[in-house]
């Protein structure tokens, strides 16, 4: 499969004086443009337009080098002149014409090429599942996206919740494969950049909507990947981790792809300081093409 991600690659490589197409993008790799942006995301460790941006500004600092036109520069990659030097100094620091001076510095963005390598971590632990069509119910706030460390603001938010919450919401969880309380991640703006705002709730699942007084999210009957995680030491991590994993080793291996619809992460053990326990992160799917 990773054979096809690289035939991707090369086509963006083939085409960065001309336009990409997403959806061209997707029919190489047999998947939905949706899922080629997540999953390039994690295999690159930047969004698709960023990469596409950095290699045509790397080849651009070349084209200036040799004397070209700026405008011309401009043109030949897509850009108008004000909206090339923006791009330009994004990636070098400096602007078109200060790089032709004698001792300027640039930047290079190195074309990608995706390998599969063995870490030495354990198989990744996983189930596909089907689940009816029910509704999340819960407290809900939209945040930015951290991939790495604590997100204060799901902190602050957890913080103000009002005592008994959390007993209140189990109350209305009803559907038996997700019996407790839920951390749903929903509404990624589309590039899924770290700092990026989504749609955050503390919830639980249940076959019939919540009243007024509660945060409530339709999810249809629903493919699902199951991918699931324990520690000893710092469960915090390993749950994080299991995105990163999901869409760097898991979906690049096997043939499913992600569809738009809400993330769950459930904690299934815990500790009472939360140190140790085990998680499962649930990602709706369908089988790719």
């Amino acid at each position: 499969m990773l054979e096809r991600w690289n035939a991707a690659l090369d086509y963006i490589e083939s085409n960065l004086d001309r336009e990409i197409d997403p959806t061209e993008l997707a029919r190489i790799t047999l998947t939905s443009e949706y899922h080629f942006r997540r999953v390039f995301s994690a295999l690159a460790g930047l969004p698709l337009s960023h990469y596409i941006r950095q290699r045509r500004m790397t080849l651009a600092a070349a084209d200036i080098l040799d004397g070209q036109g700026v405008l011309d520069v401009a043109t030949k990659y897509g850009y108008t002149a004000d909206a090339f030097t923006r791009a330009f100094r994004d990636l070098h620091g400096i602007t078109p014409s200060r790089a032709r001076r004698p001792g300027a510095v640039l930047r290079s963005r190195q074309a990608v090429t995706f390998h599969l390598t063995i870490e030495g971590r354990s198989t990744m632990r996983y189930r596909i599942t089907e689940l009816p069509a029910f509704h999340i119910v819960g407290r809900t706030t939209r945040i930015p996206l951290r991939f790495h460390g604590e997100n204060t603001a799901m902190t602050e938010f957890h913080r103000h919740l009002t005592p008994g919450t959390g007993e209140q919401l189990r109350e209305l969880a009803d559907l038996p494969e997700l019996p407790d309380i839920l951390f749903v991640s929903d509404g990624f703006e589309p590039e899924r950049e770290d700092g990026s705002l989504f749609d955050y709730y503390f919830a639980v699942a249940s076959t019939v909507p919540g009243t007024p007084d509660w945060d409530t999210r339709a999810v249809p009957a629903s493919t699902w990947a199951v991918f699931e995680t324990s520690s000893d030491t710092a469960l915090a991590p390993a749950l994080q981790q299991l995105w990163a994993d999901a869409f760097s080793e898991w979906f690049p291996s096997n043939p499913y792809e992600t569809i738009p619809g809400p993330e769950i992460l459930t904690v299934t053990e815990t500790s009472p300081d939360w140190t140790s326990g085990a998680g499962e992160l649930w990602i709706p799917v369908q089988r790719s093409r």
